[in-house]
């Protein structure tokens, strides 16, 4: 099987759309060669997946893209919040909340921001940076089959355009092939969740004058509520590009054909108020809202991210950014396996880390859509939002959720995945603090620390930072050891009122914090050690799956 190929490489991606771009980026960034197959010619057309939030862009932060991801939604970099009324020219409008960060919290957590990017805008972004960071993108190109033994996979892919076939082999295959994965269904892993919640038709149009029944009123997006008119209007450039989601019942029989320009536009304008706006149909595309995770996320070499993986209400738009954050946690494992500084066991975490993740990100977004009166979304009777109101706990839910079990040393399985309040104090799980530091001169977050490899952080004129290379180099494994002071032989210098790097990270000055490549804490002593080598040696086997070795 394995000499009968036309192409090796260590990972093969199957799917081409935002979260199979974004775990080629992370590959690619760990310098891990692969190929991607996308049975599609190109990228999204269609303005879907908009909203991409804290701890995203953070990864795309580090990965070197945040500037031109933000360059990409410019047009969009003044809309803020949910606005809900029964039309656009009534009086009865009200903002569900009018900022995303009215209060200013996301910077004592981040060095980053939300931001409101359009999947058809981001994946050229993408597309433009992975080949030059070793992949191999290959649109029109479609995965027929695949079987796996124990030392790799071995794929049959084809090309749509030319007919040819040809047998891919690599060590491990991650499937990034929606929510109706041909991969998922191979591995016959199945579903749990509500499953299908409602269903729209996402409508793109032309329209000059709705610009001026907008007004200023920036939104992201605005619920419309009228019956039998009710929908979800989104600006595309906040001058006359726009789309609309109108409610779709296919279990009442009613055909996507029946969907006609002229029902859409009169649709619209009864929606928005405006009998008389000009509306130019350009684009009609189903869409599905459900909830379901999959109940596991791999079987041997093969990998479940994105919606392959879990399948979420859109409100929120925590389905692509969980998806985003799966690929980021599963890249760093996949390369530690594949330069040998890693026992294949570390990717047994994947799933114990971001299965409970979905299904608690899940379980939010769709309260989220009740909390919102999400056109279309009915919830099961007795069903309600979550604690905190309408914008309570989104923060905890994007970047304060934690890992319980999988690739951590010390930490509390007894504590929610979810927590009810942020809590990013060095807990292990938990992404790492951010403080600002100085680094050679150069304004950084310790958050810019963590990519390719593990790092410790300890105070200067301790022994960790000795100790941890000498133990990494035992290990043959990559890892960063900085030391925090205003001394000369400090590495990393905090600023002035950014506190002490110590309690922000919840030890003391003679302990040590260690961080995983992905941001997450994987280890914390909050004392010193007479003899700390042996203490980190222990520590980085069992995280790299090399306990017993």
């Amino acid at each position: 099987m394995e000499e009968d190929v036309d192409h090796r490489v260590p990972v093969l991606i199957v799917g081409g759309s935002l979260v199979g771009l974004c775990t080629s980026l992370f590959l690619g960034r760990h310098g891990i060669r692969h190929m991607l197959v996308e049975k599609h010619s190109g990228t999204s057309k269609h303005p879907r997946g908009r909203g991409i939030n804290v701890r995203t862009m953070e990864v795309f932060r580090v990965a070197g893209v945040e500037e031109a991801i933000r360059q990409a939604a410019s047009v969009l970099a003044d809309n803020h919040g949910i606005l809900q009324g029964g039309s656009l020219t009534g009086d009865d409008q009200e903002w569900l909340f009018k900022e995303i960060d009215a209060g200013g919290a996301i910077a004592r957590f981040s060095p980053s921001t939300w931001c409101l990017c359009s999947q058809n805008d981001i994946e050229p972004v993408l597309m433009a940076v992975t080949p030059t960071l070793g992949a191999d993108l290959r649109f029109s190109t479609e995965l027929l089959s695949f079987e796996q033994d124990d030392t790799g996979v071995t794929a049959l892919v084809k090309n749509r355009e030319t007919g040819e076939h040809s047998r891919v082999r690599a060590d491990y295959l991650v499937a990034a092939d929606g929510p109706r994965s041909p991969v998922r269904e191979q591995l016959r892993i199945g579903q749990s969740g509500p499953g299908d919640l409602f269903h729209n038709v996402s409508i793109t149009f032309r329209s000059r004058g709705l610009a001026e029944v907008v007004g200023d009123r920036r939104f992201i997006v605005c619920y419309l509520t009228k019956p039998g008119a009710d929908g979800a209007l989104l600006p595309v450039d906040n001058e006359e590009k726009w789309v609309f989601h109108a409610p779709w019942h296919p279990d009442q029989g009613e055909t996507l054909e029946e969907f006609t320009d002229q029902r859409c536009a009169d649709h619209i304008r009864r929606a928005i108020g405006a009998p008389d706006l000009d509306v130019e149909i350009t684009g009609k595309a189903q869409w599905h809202a459900a909830e379901r995770v999959a109940r596991h996320y791999a079987v041997g070499r093969v990998f479940l991210v994105g919606d392959s993986a879990h399948e979420m209400s859109p409100t929120g738009a925590f389905g692509s950014n969980t998806g985003i954050q799966d690929a980021h946690n599963l890249a760093w494992k996949l390369a530690a396996v594949l330069e040998g500084a890693a026992h294949p066991r570390l990717l047994l975490t994947y799933e114990a880390e971001r299965l409970p993740v979905a299904r608690a990100t899940s379980e939010r977004a769709s309260a989220r859509s009740a909390e919102h009166s999400h056109p279309g979304y009915a919830p099961a009777p007795g069903a309600a939002g979550a604690a905190g109101g309408r914008q309570g706990g989104v923060l905890s839910v994007a970047m304060g959720y934690r890992y319980t079990a999988g690739a951590v040393v010390g930490g509390d399985a007894e504590q929610p995945v979810v927590p009810e309040q942020m809590r990013l104090t060095g807990d292990p799980g938990s992404r790492a603090p951010h403080m600002w530091l100085r680094r050679a001169g150069e304004r950084i977050s310790t958050l810019d620390l963590y990519e390719r490899s593990f790092v410790l952080l300890s105070a200067e004129g301790t022994r960790w930072g000795r100790a941890a290379r000498r133990a990494a180099a035992r290990l043959d494994m990559r890892l960063e050891a900085y030391e925090v002071g205003t001394g000369p032989d400090a590495g990393l210098l905090p600023e002035e009122d950014g506190g002490d790097w110590a309690e922000v990270h919840g030890t003391t000055p003679e302990g040590a914090i260690l961080v995983r490549p992905d941001g997450f804490v994987a280890w914390r002593s909050p004392k010193g050690e007479a003899d700390p080598e042996p203490v980190l040696y222990e520590v980085l086997s069992a995280l790299l799956g090399r306990t017993g070795d």
